[in-house]
């Protein structure tokens, strides 16, 4: 007899795209926020994107193409924003732990408006948008005063280019390494979880205190706290 704990959740595959473009006072970031009444992950603001379709697989089933196919999809059907394959840049990829109830392997990409395109979005799954300098809509996420709440990945990924200061410095910062692989290994602390990443020293053992290198993120009270010390 299959006990309800062992029933392992499957994973859906997704794609996410994180448009930026050059605002007046630099870098900003596309985020769209889910609508309340949405069950998964609702009011949160996140990036376009979601689950991959049978129709974004090709001949040959390749997965990083019908990534590129959802891609582009999720972005013209939640944003109204077209854009191409070759305008994709292959940003990280993240697992949701096991243990969660909705698990996904999402493939992120990072891409740039260079054009005038207006952003509209679908009005059902989406409520609004906005464009934001990363480093401000982090600091709205940890205020209490804001409505800007993040998942874990939508604030790493900003973490990650908050310090570029336009377009063409983070097609330089992301361009010059590979994609970051991201398959998170929960750790319970007082009042939240602690997500070790690759790279941390506490990874394989799931050690909080183990010595060298921090690649974790703490989520306490609903408050976000990366930290990469490599």
């Amino acid at each position: 007899m299959i006990e309800a704990s062992d029933v392992v959740a499957p994973v859906h595959p997704s794609a996410t795209v994180v448009l930026l473009r050059d605002g007046r006072d630099g870098l900003e970031a596309l985020l769209v926020q889910r609508d309340k009444a949405v069950t998964h992950m609702g009011g949160m603001w996140v990036f376009p994107g979601g689950k991959v379709d049978e129709a974004d697989y090709t001949a040959d089933r390749d997965p990083y193409a019908a990534a590129v196919n959802a891609a582009i999809r999720e972005t013209r059907e939640e944003a109204g924003v077209q854009v191409s394959a070759d305008q994709l840049v292959w940003l990280s990829h993240w697992t949701t732990p096991a243990g969660a109830k909705r698990r996904f392997a999402t493939w992120f990409f990072l891409t740039l408006l260079e054009d005038e395109q207006e952003v509209v979005v679908d009005g059902g799954e989406i409520a609004r948008h906005r464009w934001v300098a990363p480093s401000v809509a982090l600091a709205e996420s940890a205020d209490e005063a804001h409505d800007l709440r993040l998942m874990p990945p939508t604030f790493v990924s900003l973490s990650d280019i908050a310090a570029c200061r336009d377009c063409a410095h983070a097609r330089r910062h992301i361009g010059a390494r590979d994609a970051i692989m991201y398959a998170p290994r929960m750790v319970f602390v007082q009042d939240g979880i602690c997500f070790l990443y690759q790279g941390d020293a506490g990874y394989d053992a799931e050690a909080l205190d183990a010595q060298g290198p921090r690649h974790r993120l703490y989520m306490v009270n609903d408050q976000l706290d990366y930290i990469r010390e490599l």
